[in-house]
């Protein structure tokens, strides 16, 4: 007797390293790959147009990759819980193969899913493949969640890993031509600007990150005016890559590799806090910063938005967000910083805009970067800690080439007034074509003036959770 088998993807968008698809292969006869339009994530609370583009045309290159294996990609659109039993009904699977997710919502919608495929005796099977260690395998010695990342790594680096499975040669599918990918909404950030989508083009982009340049990512990261990272985060993102991959191809002697990997770490790190604290998407981890008093001023927040708060630094990432929906690392920390401690807003409000324009926005990394940020999240930076955005900007962006590509308004403004515009002398200003209060904005907030309210409310929102 025949037996048919269904491969759900959904952030594994690839056909190498894919443990769901080879468990598949190798338990049934018939192999149905499908791929749905989940109508909660399309427009649900992270909408995002960048991201739903780049995982179109990565399902499209998906569909083409499993098609020449001989399966055809079937694409539904609607709720899961109604749509993968109805196919499994319709096609007579005996089982559903996917790569575990750990977000929240991926987890109920996944147990959903389960139930109703049981209730037909059909089999839900889960399978590793969107982390190198999966976020409820670690813990500490008496089984609890790390909640420092230094212990977290340790653990992260003793622990076995699974071996790397080849791309299948051949798939058997059902027959079937692969369905056409739906439209969707076109990015609002320059295509131009956005990576290639695609596991082909992100093995490429792997490939070439591997032989070299990752030598001098301990160097170079946190230069704003170098290419000096992988830029793989969208294509982690996706499974356009297996994390096993990147970190098997990445590792070798140097400081450069030892840095890099533990970046990759960092990613599972906050996968790890997200698994077992999911109130983390919605509230501060720290408990006594839970009700952190915080700013209402629309203002300020439209223009650290708009990159119109006179830091350039800060302008410049927000417009490279805007332009190109990616930020550089260094540059999420300094534009975060500056609005929770410089303007004192809510964290969230950050959040939800960078989720609204990242092509590689992940609910764990996005989270944990910004608790971090924001010195609410577990191993984060001490409260007293606020960047300085002009210091930021000297040492990362030394010549100011990162900020006269994104803020053309600063453009023959010398590299010693590049990060601090508002000191040049109006003789200067003029020479510079740039009239501070004009033609480019006075800074929104004094840094020494906001760094001393900050520490005064994160330091009196910390005693007052020791008297409670």
């Amino acid at each position: 007797m025949t037996r048919t088998a269904i491969v759900w993807f959904r952030r594994d968008l690839r056909v190498h390293d894919h443990p769901a698809l080879t468990a598949a292969i190798a338990a049934a006869d018939v192999v149905i790959p499908v791929f749905v339009f989940d109508e909660v994530l399309l427009a649900g609370k992270w909408p995002a147009p960048n991201r739903v583009w780049f995982m179109r045309e990565s399902v499209a290159a998906l569909s083409g990759e499993l098609a020449a294996r001989g399966a055809g990609l079937r694409v539904l659109r609607g709720k899961p819980a109604d749509v993968i039993p109805a196919l499994a009904a319709e096609t007579g699977a005996a089982d559903v193969y996917v790569t575990r997710d750990a977000t929240p919502y991926g987890r109920r919608r996944d147990r959903a899913v389960a139930e109703a495929l049981a209730a037909g005796g059909i089999g839900f099977h889960a399978r590793t493949g969107l982390y190198v260690h999966e976020p409820d395998t670690l813990a500490t010695k008496d089984g609890r969640p790390f909640s420092v990342f230094g212990a977290f790594k340790r653990a992260w680096d003793a622990a076995p890993r699974r071996a790397l499975v080849p791309a299948p040669d051949a798939i058997p599918g059902d027959g079937r031509a692969a369905d056409p990918i739906p439209d969707v909404a076109a990015p609002t950030a320059s295509a131009d600007h956005i990576p290639t989508p695609g596991e082909s083009a992100a093995r490429d982009r792997l490939a070439k990150w591997a032989v070299q340049p990752v030598a001098d990512y301990a160097a170079n990261r946190d230069r704003l005016d170098l290419a000096g990272t992988s830029r793989l985060s969208q294509d982690l993102r996706f499974g356009l890559v297996s994390p096993l991959d990147v970190v098997e191809r990445a590792e070798g002697d140097g400081d450069g590799r030892r840095v890099f990997v533990s970046e990759v770490a960092w990613r599972e790190f906050y996968a790890h806090v997200l698994w077992h604290h999911p109130r983390v998407a919605g509230e501060a981890y720290q408990r006594a910063f839970q009700h952190l008093p915080v700013r209402d001023d629309p203002a300020a927040l439209q223009a650290w938005k708009a990159g119109q708060t006179g830091y350039p630094v800060v302008d410049a990432a927000m417009r490279q967000l805007a332009a190109t929906g990616f930020m550089h690392n260094r540059a999420r920390m300094i534009a975060a910083s500056f609005l929770t401690k410089h303007l004192l807003l809510d964290r969230r409000l950050g959040e939800a805009h960078f989720m609204a324009h990242l092509t590689d926005g992940d609910l764990a990394s996005n989270n944990g970067g910004w608790q971090w940020t924001a010195s609410t999240g577990t191993d984060s930076q001490p409260y007293f800690r606020v960047f300085n955005p002009v210091l930021q900007g000297q040492r990362n962006d030394p010549q100011g080439d990162y900020v006269r590509r994104w803020v053309p308004e600063l453009r023959g403004v010398s590299p010693a007034r590049i990060q601090d515009p508002w000191a040049m002398s109006a003789l200067e200003q003029t020479a510079a074509g740039c009239r501070i209060g004009i033609d480019y904005p006075a800074p929104i907030v004094d840094h020494a003036e906001a760094r001393a309210r900050a520490l005064a409310v994160y330091g009196e929102a910390k005693a007052g959770s020791g008297r409670g």
